[in-house]
């Protein structure tokens, strides 16, 4: 079996109702406590609304950027890390193959073999979204304007409902839009005749664009921004507190044909607002008189090969009730605002906050501060998931899911020391340890000097432990409780067996194409040590190659620890074990060895042109000759 199956489906166990099993089932949850979001399901593949790229863009720079780079160029910092490849989808011979609905399949059920899980914290039309704005990424303004004026040229006959129509534009890529414009279909006239000096791929780029919803009016920051000096105890900003670019950019607005910088626009002048917020004292303290807070403003712009710029910083003073505000701040719809708070050494932050449409105030999410406590009685393992993986000769590989609640009313504090183990999570006896990681949608971990915190959270905390344990026709497993377990479910491959008192036999279950075995156990009490046998070995029943094109590669993100607790024997590991792999399925990216020498032309202008940063460049030709020299 494929390795890179293991980890992906560590995470994503919890979120397929193909296992028939819940975070907490016979557990009585904490006061509000909200189960995860089941992984979602494929609804029509085309969207219910019109796709909003602006909205996307803000998707993209949260949940793609960090692996495929803030222009698609699949030079993230995340996805550096990762054992595979990540997918240039800013790349005209990616993403030109693509069609939306193929890219709204990925992200909707994530992609195991290159690393991807679902987004089940996406709604249908945000993933709508998010697939609009990735197909942008490839196409310049030049080429945008040229597409424009060509679609007014020949398309005077063309039946322009269709180029609107979701079903269909959303069934087929760029390319295909292309040779349908060019050879003619029952719905759209043949353009060859028309069209003798080409320009068919601009003229699809351009006519994706009809299918996008229109762009908000355009809006542009002020020249200045001017901070009102604080009053004495007031809570807001002093007057030391400057944004770090006071002087804002004009940015151009989209034209709700083309989707492209308007020159023509005026600039229009920021509100001049008010940002608030409220940290939310549990403590049974008084926070100190001089409690400083942090206001942070983003702007992602309307350049859809820009990324998130921060162009404001400022400081100021929490009153004594807890709330907070900054006045005088030139706001501006769609920016991106941010607080954060430091108390008893911990640092604390709001979610992201978008400025709304025709608004002057802007109220941040509440931040929650409680006291603390070195004592993690409170702790309660909803749900484990175990997988083993036997795809190594001399051992099998442990990832166990653990799904934890806070159903106390304070902030734990973790201490992992020296040997950096999390003293309420125990391995396998005679397992080696390799380390940690957050699960996907897991609840905010706090960073500490030392470790992390859990502050009570109404969403569950996910952590992945990695181990290994030698091979052997029979694998005895001894696991320690550390903390009453809800519910445990263990997943085999199909031929593996597992034998012990206190399991269920559930049967053979697919997952994402591929048979486990799977088996459970409840009722785990502190203390207590499980104990089943290993036998048997796997069958070949691994799922069919993925689609290269589909790469939106997300790696499995250290979330909120803030700190790096998985030991880099686990990438060495899985880099070891796909060199043979990957070599054999990047051939199956190109059809020919023509594509090949098509993408390196590609890159080789964008390079010119300034678009693709020299590190990524060389990274990704030396990938294409190797490729070519392999089709040859």
């Amino acid at each position: 079996m494929k390795l890179r199956h293991t980890i992906i489906l560590a995470i994503t166990t919890t979120l397929l109702a193909a296992c028939n099993f819940t975070l907490a089932a016979d557990v009585t949850p904490p006061p509000n406590y909200i189960a995860p979001t089941p992984a979602p399901t494929l609804g029509p593949l085309y969207p219910a609304s019109a796709p909003d790229v602006a909205n996307g863009k803000i998707i993209y720079t949260e949940k793609c950027a960090p692996c495929h780079g803030g222009t698609g160029l699949g030079d993230g910092p995340d996805g550096k890390q990762l054992p595979v490849t990540v997918a240039a989808l800013g790349l005209p011979e990616t993403a030109s193959k693509a069609s939306p609905a193929k890219w709204y399949t990925t992200v909707t059920q994530g992609n195991l073999d290159r690393f991807m899980p679902p987004f089940v914290s996406l709604s249908d039309q945000e993933r709508w979204d998010v697939v609009a704005y990735a197909l942008t990424l490839h196409v310049s303004e030049k080429d945008l304007k040229r597409g424009k004026e060509l679609y007014e040229y020949v398309c005077g006959d063309c039946p322009t409902e269709i180029f609107r129509n979701q079903e269909w534009m959303s069934s087929v890529s760029n390319m295909e839009l292309a040779q349908a414009l060019h050879d003619g279909t029952p719905d759209i006239p043949a353009l060859e005749s028309k069209m003798t000096e080409g320009g068919f791929t601009e003229l699809a780029a351009y006519i994706r664009t009809l299918t996008f919803a229109p762009p908000p009016a355009p809006v542009v920051d002020s020249a200045t921004e001017t901070l009102v000096p604080a009053v004495a105890g007031a809570g807001t900003p002093s007057a030391e507190g400057t944004p770090l670019d006071a002087t804002a950019q004009a940015q151009p607005a989209l034209s709700a044909a083309e989707g492209t910088p308007e020159a023509s626009v005026e600039p229009v002048a920021a509100s001049a607002g008010k940002v608030s917020g409220l940290i939310d004292n549990r403590t049974g303290k008084d926070f100190p008189a001089d409690l400083k807070v942090t206001l942070r403003g983003f702007d992602h712009g309307t350049d859809p090969a820009a990324g998130p710029q921060e162009i404001l910083t400022l400081e100021g003073t929490v009153n004594a009730d807890g709330t907070y505000a900054f006045e005088d701040v030139g706001i501006v719809e769609n920016q991106i605002y941010l607080a954060e708070v430091e108390v008893d050494g911990l640092s604390y932050q709001t979610e992201f906050a978008v400025v709304p449409a025709e608004t002057s105030e802007l109220t941040l999410p509440d931040i929650i501060v409680h006291s603390t406590t070195e004592e993690y009685s409170a702790l309660k393992v909803d749900s484990v998931q175990i997988y083993f993986d036997f795809a190594t000769e001399d051992v099998a590989q442990i990832f166990a899911v653990y799904n934890i609640s806070n159903t106390g009313d304070k902030t734990i504090i973790i201490k992992m020391g020296n040997e950096q183990k999390v003293p309420f999570i125990a391995f396998p006896e005679g397992a080696e340890g390799l380390g940690y990681e957050a699960g996907q949608d897991s609840a905010a971990f706090v960073p500490t000097a030392d470790g992390f915190a859990m502050p009570p959270s109404e969403t569950a905390y996910s952590l992945i432990a990695f181990a290994s344990i030698p091979k052997a026709k029979e694998i005895a497993i001894s696991q320690p409780v550390l903390l009453s377990i809800g519910e445990l479910s263990l997943f085999l491959p199909e031929g593996v067996e597992a034998e012990g008192t206190a399991l269920t036999d559930e049967g053979i279950q697919t997952i994402q194409t591929t048979n486990f075995h799977v088996y459970s156990a409840s009722g785990l009490k502190e203390g207590e040590s499980l104990g089943f046998t290993l036998t048997g070995a796997p069958k070949d029943n691994t799922a069919v190659a993925p689609d290269v094109t589909q790469n939106k590669n997300l790696l499995i993100g250290i979330g909120g620890l803030g700190i790096v607790l998985i030991l880099a024997g686990v990438w060495m590991f899985m880099r070891d074990n796909k060199r043979e792999e990957e070599s054999d399925e990047e051939d199956d990216e190109f059809e020919d060895s023509e594509s090949i020498m098509d993408a390196i032309i590609a890159i080789d202008e964008l390079h010119r042109a300034g678009k693709l940063s020299d590190e990524a460049y060389k990274q990704r030709r030396e990938e294409l000759k190797d490729a070519l020299k392999r089709k040859g």
